[in-house]
């Protein structure tokens, strides 16, 4: 049974272990690196900063989901992601949701980092205007990384194909603008108090639940 002490390395040996593993004969090379490199980066600088910045369990839990997600769309590419094509075909859903999956978390769980860093380092701790802020700078992130699949897709042409994962959707950008705000509001509604709660005991809490 983990332990607050003990969970960041057991998810850390499970994202790195599905990391290696995905690395084995993914569907294009180029949109498994370029898919993953957030969490070829983001797992280097979490450790750096793990004795210094402990992170919340919440947040340890939520970031370990959000790498497998972008670790199974970096192997298969999002468009030909198995269970996306379940969920297709059980619904029958015009195009493989797998994506639209991936950017509602895209919103969802960094809701909770930039809250937590807010609450841990700024005075916004226990303020009204905590919730929206969070809000606007994940949906700032999430237009961010539009730009970035845009430079993608002119840099690469029909090679960025399978790392746009647009399917044939010309709305596909407000899309996954909109999942990513769906996220972050969903997420700051039902996680917000488990997550003061944590803090707290962090000796950060918020003095009021925003």
């Amino acid at each position: 049974m983990t332990t607050p002490r003990t969970l960041p390395p057991v998810l850390l040996a499970v994202v790195l272990i599905a990391l290696a593993l995905s690395g084995l004969q993914p569907h294009d090379r180029t949109t498994w690196l370029m898919e993953t490199c957030w969490v070829i980066v983001g797992v280097p600088v979490l450790i750096a900063v793990r004795k210094r910045f402990p992170l919340s369990p919440l947040l340890c839990c939520l970031l370990a989901a959000h790498a497998l997600v972008l670790i199974v769309g970096g192997h298969y590419t999002y468009a030909e992601v198995p269970v996306g094509h379940w969920v297709q075909n059980a619904l029958n859903l015009s195009r493989n949701p797998y994506d639209r999956f991936g950017h509602l978390l895209q919103g969802f769980v960094p809701a909770i980092l930039v809250r937590e860093l807010l609450v841990r380092t700024s005075p916004l701790r226990g303020s009204g205007w905590l919730a929206p802020l969070t809000v606007c700078a994940c949906l700032a992130f999430s237009a961010f990384f539009e730009m970035i699949e845009w430079w993608a897709a002119l840099a690469g042409g029909e090679a960025a194909d399978a790392f746009l994962a647009t399917q044939g959707d010309q709305w596909d950008t407000q899309w996954d603008m909109a999942c990513a705000l769906l996220g972050a509001v969903v997420s700051l509604l039902l996680l917000s108090r488990l997550h003061d709660r944590q803090l707290a005991r962090l000796g950060a809490g918020a003095t009021r639940t925003a």
